[in-house]
């Protein structure tokens, strides 16, 4: 039981994590509005980076890009949340209905390292080119955020044994 627990308590810790992630962004909204805004436009990589062509000055394209991020966190957190919700319904349950309970938390989990490594690595990191810049490079953050993620789901992905009577 001991297990099954911690892998409750962990997954909820981290839906609490993306939950205040995406509510900061929400009730903050202008704390990582530059960020968003200095990583699309390009405005801060190497001055003859060849890849400007890729920027996004649209204010408009800015705050819908932000907008998606706000909503993918918020999908995260909501799947997490659900995810230990199921988990802890089924903390007594056999190995098999606790394995299959696992699945929306699987998904919540990979939701929030697809935004963060896909997202923040790779599209702000690669095709913006986010690691020229010295002020708005947010890769080291965002890679924090992914193997915190990819450990969980390591984790939670781990069979867990019948319960003793």
């Amino acid at each position: 039981m001991i297990v099954r627990l911690s892998k409750i308590l962990l997954l909820a810790t981290i839906a609490l994590w993306i939950a205040l992630v995406a509510f900061g962004n929400l009730t903050d909204y202008g704390s990582n509005w530059p960020f968003v805004q200095h990583v699309l436009a390009m405005d801060t990589i190497f001055p003859h980076a060849g890849i400007r062509y890729r920027a996004i000055h649209s204010p408009l394209l800015q705050r819908g890009a932000y907008a998606l991020i706000i909503a993918i966190e918020a999908l995260a957190a909501a799947l997490c949340w659900w995810g230990t919700w199921r988990l802890w319904r089924a903390r007594r349950a056999s190995a098999g209905a606790f394995h299959r309970a696992k699945r929306v938390a699987v998904l919540g989990l990979a939701v929030g390292v697809a935004l963060w490594l896909g997202g923040f690595v790779a599209v702000g990191g690669e095709w913006f080119g986010m690691w020229m810049s010295s002020q708005w490079n947010g890769i080291q953050s965002a890679f924090r955020f992914a193997l915190v993620l990819l450990a969980m789901l390591i984790w939670l992905g781990q069979r867990d044994d019948e319960l003793d009577d």
